[in-house]
């Protein structure tokens, strides 16, 4: 297959060569696909209006924060000049003993380009715990950046499927938009509620989790059977 670029890595074989550019034709190949589908996203029609104004407890992880909780409705969340808003529903219900570990590695990420997104969108995160026992995880993390909020106190996570009819937590990603004065949902993670092709897992939020898109990248591959996990022991330096 001839290659699309004149470039060559040292050492390289006839045979590695081939081999990369029929895996490159692939790449860009994706590369149109996922452009193609981010397209079909941004021209979806306007979703149903917030059956209401969901009020959240609001507050952050820093130790500093007087203002331990603040009542903050949903609309509030829209930051001046932008009216787009992102909310990510993490697993961490009030009976669970720990936070979702997966959510957590997705978490990590988010906090560290909460600044970057800033500049585009409105974004949050939201568990159904009690604010505190969210503020307390979140200082152990470092989620320094994000605006956290619980939903204890009202029907979102239901509403958007952040858990199921059943009460298990569910990790949702959830876009809205403000359109002449209303909010309206743009759309939800919603691989998520689709029945998962073999091997596949549900995929939803990958395209905003760097962990596996930074695995699929080796020869090792994501795996089937390991998963993020809270804290690791550190390895020795012997």
């Amino acid at each position: 297959m001839a290659s699309p670029h004149s470039f060559r890595f040292p050492g390289e074989s006839d045979s590695y060569r081939r081999a990369r550019n029929e895996l490159l034709q692939a790449e860009i190949d994706l590369r149109r696909r996922v452009e193609e589908v981010a397209a079909l996203r941004r021209q979806l029609p306007l979703g149903g209006e917030l059956p209401e104004d969901y009020v959240f407890d609001e507050g952050s992880a820093d130790l500093n924060d007087q203002q331990t909780v603040r009542k903050v409705s949903l609309s509030q969340l829209f930051q001046p000049g932008k009216d787009t808003l992102a909310i990510y529903s993490f697993m961490f219900g009030p009976k669970m003993k720990a936070a979702c570990p997966n959510c957590s590695s997705i978490i990590d990420a988010l906090n560290a380009t909460a600044d970057h997104a800033a500049q585009r969108i409105s974004l949050a995160v939201v568990a159904k715990s009690p604010l505190e026992r969210i503020r307390s995880f979140a200082r152990e993390r470092g989620w320094n950046r994000l605006r956290l909020l619980s939903s204890a106190g009202n029907n979102y996570n239901h509403d958007y499927y952040g858990e199921n009819e059943q009460g298990g937590q569910m990790p949702s990603l959830n876009l809205f938009v403000r359109r002449k004065g209303k909010i309206h949902h743009f759309c939800h993670s919603e691989l998520l509620l689709a029945p998962p092709e073999p091997g596949q897992n549900q995929r939803h939020v990958d395209m905003i989790w760097p962990l596996w898109n930074l695995l699929d990248f080796t020869p090792e591959g994501r795996g089937t059977d390991w998963y993020p996990s809270l804290s690791y022991a550190t390895p020795s330096l012997h």
